[in-house]
């Protein structure tokens, strides 16, 4: 493990902005491997600023890969404050931050967030993944 507690040491990367009257994300830099970069939805935005009011402040959300799980790989959200090597992905006021070791991983994917009769959580549509569990937060690639 990193000495941040992290399974992988960490590298500087690119950071993503919003076009001006416009929340699309756009890379600043883009990384050399990375063809699309994820994005977030605005369900998912909506559903960090409600978040964010009930807990009286900002709050960001961070999505990361980690090795584990039945499949091989498992996603990890959770609400953290962005590191300077992060993705941060923009929109609605709120932020999305995904560490350089995990962007190879979601890219272009859809993070977004549901709301069935068996709960409501966030999701990550990863075009990646070639199976995942049942449970949606395992994957393998």
């Amino acid at each position: 493990m990193g000495s941040d507690n992290r399974p992988f040491p960490l590298r500087a990367g690119p950071s993503l902005t919003t076009l001006p009257g416009n929340d699309v994300p756009h890379a600043e830099k883009a990384p050399p491997m990375l063809k699309l970069p994820p994005r977030v939805t605005d369900r998912a935005f909506d559903r960090l600023a409600e978040i964010a009011e009930t807990a009286g402040g900002p709050q960001v959300l961070r999505v990361a890969v980690s090795g584990g799980g039945c499949s091989g790989f498992q996603y990890e959200i959770t609400l953290d404050a962005p590191e300077d090597e992060d993705l941060v992905l923009k929109g609605k006021g709120q932020q999305v931050v995904i560490d350089p070791v995990s962007l190879p991983f979601l890219e272009n994917a859809v993070i977004d967030f549901t709301e069935e009769l068996i709960g409501a959580r966030f999701v990550i549509e990863n075009p990646n993944a070639s199976s995942s569990c049942g449970c949606g937060i395992s994957f393998s690639m």
